[in-house]
């Protein structure tokens, strides 16, 4: 109830994310609040901007609920923990089209 009403841009409510208060680099999860925020008030468009790693992995995790064998397949946390490594590179480089994986 509190991320759907009280939003976390600039809000002393929530903390700064550790990673880029003290590295400067975004890490796979930064602007998840946010966005969060944004989809459960219905945008998505902002969502999309905080983290779109965020969106597109909800109808993969409601897969993975409703097919619960699923989660049991050896592959999925290499695959899970590459995708999130590489997110988390792909979104510091400051250049067209990673920029956009920012989040803004």
């Amino acid at each position: 109830m509190v991320l759907y009403t009280v939003n976390p841009d600039g809000n002393a409510h929530y903390p700064p994310c550790p990673t880029v208060k003290y590295t400067g680099l975004y890490c796979p999860g930064c602007g998840s609040l946010r966005g969060t925020h944004a989809l459960l008030n219905g945008d998505v468009a902002t969502a999309m901007r905080m983290n779109p790693l965020l969106v597109i992995s909800i109808p993969f995790l409601g897969a993975l609920i409703l097919v619960p064998r699923w989660s049991h397949l050896p592959w999925l946390p290499w695959f899970s923990f590459t995708v999130l490594v590489l997110y988390g590179i792909l979104r510091n480089i400051p250049v067209w089209p990673f920029s956009w994986l920012a989040p803004g």
